[in-house]
């Protein structure tokens, strides 16, 4: 493994909270509610909710959570993700149930705005974890991480705590590469509750991660919000696309080339499909 960049370096597509402002948005008639804090417009994408937000908005809409003190789940979607929900319903009905579902993919940005949502804007994992933790910062409250391993969490927590100075991180645990026990799970419940976390990140992948929080939001008081790689990205361990290939829809590209073996399928497979099924819904719709 390489050695870990700076953390200067690793700062792409990060903005800060308070420089974000919050765009008053209706919601379109008919469409769904579930987050008490909605304040943006939702279109579904082949049968998934995809919410036209913002940064601001979800980090506020995360905010909101905590202080209602019922927990909450916020997913950040992709075309994998998509295709995932149109291959299996309960996955589907999964996110459908989340408090928020970022357009954390350029396609779906782009989806969004061929359905109406003429202003949506990316909010991308990688970039809202460390704007979370800018928030909780500012307000006193503290963050979790569950997922990826103890030496990626060792250096996000150094990295995550030298940018914001003050942060409280109450919780870091790497689960092992398999599925739990049921000691273990409940290990990890008890440990996460009693640390008094009031956001946790999920970093397990998806649809590992939405499953996760799905079978945990009832006996977690915390709001769980899954992000994906963005550990390891902001950890130095894995590379990110350059800006140019985020903003062009190309960083599958980018990420394919890097892990091909792990993850051919998701893009050579799912992506295909979703351009198909898509346009095909544009068409019924249009």
């Amino acid at each position: 493994m390489g050695r870990a960049q700076p953390v200067a370096e690793v700062d792409v597509n990060v903005p800060r909270f308070s420089d974000q402002p919050i765009r008053p948005q209706e919601q379109p008639d008919g469409a769904s509610d579930p987050s008490p804090a909605r304040s943006c417009p939702s279109r579904t994408v082949l049968g998934m909710r995809v919410d036209g937000t913002s940064y601001r908005e979800t980090a506020e809409a995360i905010a909101a959570l905590v202080s209602a003190g019922d927990g909450g789940a916020v997913c950040v979607s992709t075309v994998h993700m998509v295709m995932e929900a149109f291959d299996d319903p309960e996955f589907q009905r999964i996110v459908n149930s989340a408090d928020r579902v970022t357009p954390d993919g350029v396609p779906l940005v782009w989806a969004l705005r061929l359905l109406g949502v003429k202003k949506a804007e990316r909010v991308y994992g990688p970039s809202l974890l460390p704007m979370v933790c800018d928030l909780a910062r500012e307000r006193g409250l503290s963050v979790g991480f569950y997922g990826s391993s103890a030496e990626v969490l060792d250096e996000l927590v150094r990295r995550m705590w030298k940018r914001y100075p003050g942060l409280e991180v109450s919780f870091a645990w790497a689960p092992p590469y398999r599925a739990l026990t049921a000691e273990e799970d409940q290990k990890a419940i008890d440990g996460i509750e009693a640390s008094g976390a009031s956001i946790l990140f999920v970093g397990l992948g998806c649809p590992k991660q939405e499953r996760w929080i799905a079978e945990h939001r009832k006996t977690l008081s915390c709001v769980m919000v899954g992000v994906g790689a963005a550990f390891d990205f902001h950890a130095g361990h894995k590379a990110q696309a350059p800006a140019w290939m985020q903003v062009s829809g190309l960083e599958w590209l980018f990420r394919l080339c890097c892990e091909p073996r792990r993850l051919w399928r998701r893009y050579l497979y799912h992506n295909p499909r979703f351009l198909f099924h898509f346009v095909r819904q544009l068409a019924r719709e249009f």
